[in-house]
């Protein structure tokens, strides 16, 4: 579209339509030709449903696009339409990017790239190279979270912040209550009257009492001077609402016992569903929106009335029993009710939206106004910095060092490593997390360690299956009712039992019915757990499926995140490897060598749980 001053632009919106950004493509200083296929390039990549969901991505694409204009503008030839373009235009941005030190070089080719495969007219050289590999992202500095203790003190700053604006609009809120009841005589007390015009004001029109000024030659709709005697706009709107930084507080405090992304807890609504009913187990349920996830980008969040025992104090009898602040539900409903009337005065129904004094921003009113919280995380830094906490690293003398800065991102990464445990993504994407939190690699391999030497020792000490060799297979063939007696079994189970009518996976079961996991009933429990019960027999013919077992197992040490494997798979890896240790290394060899394709396939659907009654 073309603007008044006569400039074209293309006007993008973010997926749920709250933010916008107009991309100035007259800045694209082109020949015509070029100039109009790379601004179609621009329109179809930004265009809805290619991927770019957030105004932030949009504007990434854009001035990758600028970038590569003033490239090609500096070059002793410019190309003058996209058939001109080459792979060495493409390939010498790169460079020009990387030899002027700029670190996203590799992330904004790739940006480029998206944009450029779908300009009409590119030769066959440029759209091959498009195509191939790019050059390898370097990688980036190793992140860190909170230590456990930091997080700790993180929860106890918001929660203290968040008390003591809970205290101070309640009661304001209940002495507004008591004026308009006609409870309170304000004919002798000029301050009171004066306080009480203000929250009536605050209350009806969510601003202090203004009159337009006449300052410097412009007319302003400034506070009334009594009004500002009483300290600034700001702090006075915070009498009935919370103020930014206590919107902040509430934003950080989700962060540390949900875990959730910036966006979803910055957009929460106040929309929700009380899955409890009102009795018992509080639990509110909230829909949120993670657009990176395209097709899965909505997801429900149940806040429920359990404290996370990762944020608690140290010593939990300390903590008062009507502290709702150390559960998610319990904060949900606070700030839920704190914002009532701030989300009426919005017009929005998200969950933080607060009192701006300034500011504003793409897509934004400018100026003072009701806005929900943004997502460009600024509020939260100035929290931070506003706190001043101590980490828990010292200098050369021995006094605590700040914080690192506080960022919503940094406290979901903490929550996954403290908990170990994915947060609406994969087990892959939460390894990618842990394998990036340098800042403590040690403390989750120690984690893992002990997990690890748990369940080993767990597993063998339990009791194991019993493993019969071809000798006393072929001994209890010929002497059916001596070899019962010995093996504790009746002679009609044990020539059952060798004739293979009573095999599970790993071994062959005596008595279905007798087991550990459900006496009296049909056993229910995993084929895996066979290997530690007192009803399991492992004959020779099992030992191929074992094998091809064992070998899948150590495989998914490699293919999946430590502690997780150390936790569902390390004890009956324990138990195969020492019931191998207990067969020929000879047979075990030819027993791997042997292993069909239904041993193979037998084992997959034991590992995946195609096998488990559910």
């Amino acid at each position: 579209m073309t603007t008044e001053d006569g400039r074209q632009i293309v006007r993008c919106y973010s997926q749920d339509g709250e933010n916008r950004v107009d991309l100035d493509v007259s800045a694209l200083a082109l020949p015509e030709a070029l100039h109009g296929s790379l601004t179609a390039a621009l329109v179809l990549r930004t265009t809805p449903g290619k991927g770019l969901t957030a105004v932030e991505s949009v504007k990434k694409a854009y001035r990758a696009l600028v970038n590569f204009t003033r490239y090609l503008t500096g070059l002793e030839v410019v190309p003058q339409s996209a058939s001109e373009l080459t792979k060495e235009h493409f390939d010498g941005f790169y460079k020009h990017r990387r030899d002027k030190g700029i670190k996203r070089a590799s992330n904004e080719l790739a940006d480029l790239r998206l944009v450029l495969i779908r300009a009409k007219g590119l030769n066959d050289g440029l759209a091959g190279r498009l195509a191939g590999a790019l050059p390898a992202r370097p990688e980036g500095e190793p992140a860190h979270s909170y230590s456990r203790h930091e997080l700790k003190r993180i929860a106890q700053a918001a929660r203290t912040t968040l008390r003591t604006a809970a205290k101070r609009i309640r009661s304001n809120r209940e002495l507004l209550e008591q004026f308009r009841a006609g409870e309170i005589d304000v004919s002798r007390d000029t301050d009171l009257r004066r306080r009480l015009q203000i929250l009536e004001h605050l209350d009806r029109f969510g601003d202090v009492p203004r009159r337009m000024r006449n300052t410097a030659g412009k007319y302003q709709n400034s506070p009334e001077p009594w009004v500002t005697t009483r300290g600034k706009v700001k702090e006075i709107v915070g009498w009935l609402y919370l103020t930014p930084e206590e919107i902040a507080a509430a934003a950080v405090l989700f962060g540390v016992m949900t875990g959730q992304n910036p966006e979803p807890i910055v957009k929460m609504t106040a929309a929700h569903h009380r899955a409890d009913g009102g009795v018992g187990l509080g639990t509110a349920i909230v829909s949120l929106r993670k657009p990176r996830r395209q097709s899965r980008a909505y997801m429900d969040l149940a806040l429920s009335e359990v404290p996370d025992w990762i944020s608690i104090p140290d010593q939990p009898d300390q903590m008062s029993t009507r502290d709702i602040l150390h559960t998610p539900f319990g904060l949900y409903v606070l700030v839920h009710e704190l914002t009532v009337r701030a989300r009426q005065l919005a017009g929005s129904n998200r969950l933080l939206v607060t009192y701006m004094t300034s500011g504003g921003g793409p897509g934004d009113p400018k100026g003072r106004g009701w806005r929900p919280m943004r997502t460009d995380g600024a509020l939260i830094s100035k929290l931070g910095r506003d706190w001043n906490l101590p980490s828990d690293e010292r200098d050369k003398k021995g006094d605590p060092l700040p914080m690192r800065p506080l960022r919503l991102e940094t406290l979901r990464m903490t929550y996954i490593e403290l908990h170990q445990k994915p947060v609406a993504h994969t087990w892959q994407t939460a390894t990618r997390y842990l394998v990036r939190n340098r800042g403590n690699i040690k403390e989750y391999r120690t984690v893992v360690a002990q997990a690890l030497t748990a369940e080993v020792a767990k597993a063998r000490a339990r009791s194991k299956i019993t493993a019969m060799t071809a000798e006393q297979v072929a001994h209890a063939q010929e002497h059916v009712e001596e070899a019962a007696a010995e093996m504790g079994l009746e002679p009609a189970v044990l020539k059952r039992m060798i004739a293979g009518e009573l095999d599970t996976v790993l071994g062959a079961c005596t008595d279905n019915t007798g087991g550990p996991h459900n006496p009296g009933e049909p056993c229910r429990a995993s084929f895996l757990l066979c290997l530690d019960c007192e009803c399991a027999r492992a004959l020779p013919r099992h030992l191929a499926v074992q094998v091809v077992v064992h070998d899948r197992l150590t495989e998914r040490r490699e293919q999946m995140d430590r502690l997780q494997w150390a936790e569902r798979f390390a004890g009956p890896h324990a138990q195969l490897a020492d019931l191998l240790d207990q067969a020929d290394e000879t047979a075990v060899e030819d027993a791997r060598k042997a292993a069909g394709p239904d041993e193979n396939k037998l084992a997959d659907r034991l590992l995946n749980r195609e096998l488990d009654l559910r």
